[in-house]
């Protein structure tokens, strides 16, 4: 009897913890903590550790990740608005209510950009000799290379589209970047037009040649280099498209769209056909932001609004260059000394041109760490393979890849060989999905087996299996990493990779690739954890497990590094950890909702989140379980998404050492920065950790860089 009583007891108790994890209160906005993120990598741009241009190339990934965030996370709230939101996020805000506060707090992020353009960025480029100039202030010589650049090249590109009771109003196109025109005719009768500025085309930086003579003075200064925008260069040469009309300006405007695709499986044979159909819905997606220039007036803008079926909230004036995703070309301008200096990424001796890269991975299990560690580990892995007579059979999985990828190269000429090549290529990667569709059709006119991905899940996972006959027996070599295999990624985001030879991950990456090329159903793995099947499952079975071992021992301890922290279900198990008193920290670098210092709830959790060189994309999940430690790397976030509806894979890591190593050179070393990385507070801002004066300072990216080599044994 006293055995039901405490049962029912524990129950009751769980229940009423359960009932506080609940509370709204305890939960950061997915959307706002977004835009935390927009304000982290800001920081960035003020930084001045960084080299100039590279401080421009933040201010360009905080206009793209406003664009994307546009297209897809306030459209979503927009259509949630109209169909009447289905369920409430975890911190209990409306759709509404969200989109006032986004709209609050982009503002803000826009007027804090303007002011550090003008203020800070301009200067001091011009300091650098890089001056952006107006076309007004140009010398002759100057306006008359303008001139003919606008006349050779750009004007034959440009159609001038009216807008008035005669013509339609033309279409434009998400993301494009364009002039509102206002002309006077002789009967000065004001009208309207839309000029659309070919950034497809042309640079947006114009550098105008410099044609003076060079100075005979042994000491001379930087060559001064100036440039122009394109859509100054346009604005300038405007009448040649409205002969005997009269300018009356010109104002700058760009339209975001709902992202989302549409996809109808009745309207094609497959999924590919479908894609392809479903990719034009994007072009011409309901309009989710006007975004002009700060001059423009009153009348031209509501024309705008009107016709775009917009209300004044979707509107957004700028008082700085619009679409600063462009900005990524100043890193074309040629000033090595205003760019971040460059390293030889390490590549160990076992992998180099040459040697037996399958006899190195039998003889132990590697793990990689990009940026540091080189790429041509793959792509020499693969090109033995290609070549190699005893090798049979290779899989993989593409999300992303790159325009000219050596990975696609060696498939090819590995199916040439005779090798049997399958790729599942998911054509649903948002924003990847045309290059995705190219790459489907390359790989399948040269004889690959292709798989477009599943109807109904992501397929996000990124592996890797060779299958090679090494006399009677048949070994396989499993490659697991967190990003994707992408030769230009892998010199931009730190990701894992991880190699070996061990016959229970082979086995079971075997059973995976039977899953996503064929019938048969899920299994349940021991060495990999596998989403949607089993990753919420498996991994709050490890969060319970760390409670009883902190039970036991005292010293529970779980420390993670992952991209995004939005799964309520996660959330409230990590929670319950901190409430029992384990130890928890957590390295997230994008989105968390997770409210860590709450009294009596999240006091034992800490989260950092780190901005630097590179973008933090590794997925690290260690529990220390009573000593016996256990490490999970892979591409899954703990965001209902990854966890829901995409494929997903973890690794549980077999090798003692390499666990050691991803725990204390990797894990830790990010753990411990105390120069790029920003904690969370309960109340969702973040502070950057400052060391104190006898602390001594660590950049982890920079720790990383300084170390290559070290996790493999090498000095």
């Amino acid at each position: 009897m006293s055995d039901s009583i405490d049962n029912m007891e524990q129950i009751v108790a769980s229940e009423e913890e359960m009932k506080l994890l609940d509370d709204p209160a305890l939960y950061i906005n997915r959307e706002l903590s977004w835009l935390k993120l927009n304000e982290r990598i800001f920081e960035e741009v003020n930084d001045r550790t960084h080299p100039l241009l590279e401080r421009i190339k933040f201010l360009a990934i905080c206009g793209s990740n406003l664009d994307e965030f546009f297209m897809v996370r306030v459209s979503g709230l927009k259509q949630q608005l109209l169909e009447g939101a289905l369920k409430a996020p975890p911190d209990g805000m409306t759709p509404q209510e969200q989109l006032a506060t986004i709209r609050m707090e982009v503002k803000k992020l826009l007027k804090r950009y303007s002011k550090c353009w003008k203020e800070e960025l301009i200067p001091e480029l011009l300091n650098e000799g890089i001056v952006i100039k107006k076309v007004e202030d140009l010398d002759k010589n100057q306006r008359n290379f303008i001139r003919s650049y606008f006349d050779d090249s750009i004007f034959p590109t440009l159609t001038p589209l009216a807008m008035d009771f005669a013509h339609p109003f033309p279409f434009i196109s998400n993301l494009s970047f364009n002039l509102a025109v206002i002309v006077r005719d002789t009967e000065n009768n004001e009208k309207y037009a839309r000029v659309k500025i070919p950034t497809d085309l042309f640079p947006r930086l114009v550098e105008i040649p410099d044609r003076r003579k060079k100075s005979q003075n042994k000491i001379e200064r930087k060559r001064e280099r100036n440039f122009v925008f394109v859509e100054d260069v346009i604005a300038s040469e405007i009448d040649k498209l409205f002969p005997g009309l009269e300018i009356v300006a010109s104002y700058p405007f760009r339209i975001t769209r709902n992202a989302e695709i549409t996809v109808s499986n009745d309207l094609a044979p497959d999924l590919l056909t479908a894609m392809e159909v479903g990719i034009e819905s994007r072009r011409i997606g309901f309009p989710i932001r006007l975004e002009t220039d700060k001059s423009m007036p009153a009348d031209l803008k509501n024309l705008f609004i009107c016709n775009l079926e917009l209300t004044d909230d979707r509107v957004y004036e700028v008082n700085m260059p619009l679409s600063l995703v462009d900005f990524w070309q100043f890193l074309d301008i040629d000033r090595p000394d205003l760019k971040d200096t460059p390293f030889l990424p390490y590549l160990p001796p076992a992998f180099c041109v040459g040697q037996d890269i399958f006899s190195a991975i039998e003889k132990r299990d590697w793990v990689f760490y990009y940026p540091y560690d080189s790429f041509n580990v793959l792509v020499n892995l693969l090109n033995q393979a290609a070549e190699d007579p005893d090798v049979l059979a290779i899989k993989t999985t593409i999300y992303r890849i790159d325009k000219k990828s050596p990975v696609i190269d060696t498939l090819l000429r590995a199916r040439v060989n005779g090798k049997d090549v399958a790729v599942l290529v998911e054509l649903k990667a948002k924003f990847d999905e045309a290059a995705n569709i190219h790459w489907a059709k390359v790989l399948e006119e040269e004889g690959v087996h292709v798989v477009y991905g599943l109807e109904d899940l992501k397929v996000h996972s990124k592996i890797l299996l060779i299958v090679r006959k090494q006399g009677e027996k048949i070994m396989r070599y499993s490659l697991i990493s967190t990003g994707n295999l992408n030769a230009v990624t892998s010199t931009i985001y730190a990701d894992l990779v991880y190699l070996t030879c061990n016959l229970e991950v082979g086995s079971e990456l075997t059973e995976l690739f039977n899953f996503l090329t064929g019938y048969s159903k899920m299994c349940d793995y021991n060495r990999l954890v596998v989403a949607p099947a089993t990753l919420r499952k498996e991994v709050i079975k490890r969060i319970d497990r760390e409670i009883e071992a902190h039970k036991l021992t005292g010293d529970g301890y779980i420390a993670v590094k992952l991209n995004g922290l939005i799964d309520k279900g996660i959330i409230q198990a990590l929670y319950r950890a901190s409430i029992a008193g384990v130890k928890i920290e957590l390295n997230v670098r994008g989105l968390c909702a997770l409210r860590p210092g709450i009294k009596g709830v999240s006091e034992n959790i800490t989260v950092t989140s780190i901005i630097g060189r590179f973008l933090e994309h590794a997925r690290i999940y260690y529990f220390r379980n009573g000593g016996d430690d256990n490490v999970l790397i892979g591409s899954a976030d703990m965001m209902p998404r990854n966890i829901k509806r995409r494929i997903e894979v973890l690794l549980v890591v077999p090798d003692p050492k390499l666990k050691e190593i991803i725990i204390e050179d990797m894990l830790n070393a990010h753990l411990k920065d105390n120069v790029k990385a920003r904690r969370l507070l309960s109340d969702g801002t973040y502070e950057r950790i400052t060391p104190a004066p006898e602390e001594v300072r660590l950049n982890s990216q920079t720790w990383l860089i300084d170390n290559r080599g070290i996790w493999h044994g090498d000095s």
